[in-house]
C-alpha cells in the first residue's frame, strides 16, 4: 500500500501540479514583461513632455 500510494503521489505531481505552476510561472512572466514595457512608454513619455 506505501508504495501504491507514493507511486500515485507521483503520478498526480507529474500530472497536475507541475503543469499548474509552470502555467502560473509561463502568466507571471507575461504580466511582468507586459508591466515592463508600459513601465519604459510611461518613462519615456514623461522624460519627453518634461522638455
Amino acid at each position: 500500500m506505501l508504495v501504491l500510494g507514493a507511486l500515485l503521489a507521483l503520478f498526480v505531481l507529474f500530472n497536475f501540479i507541475l503543469p499548474m505552476v509552470v502555467g502560473l510561472l509561463k502568466i507571471a512572466l507575461i504580466i511582468g514583461v507586459v508591466g515592463l514595457l508600459v513601465f519604459i512608454a510611461v518613462t519615456m513619455v514623461g522624460k519627453s513632455s518634461s522638455r
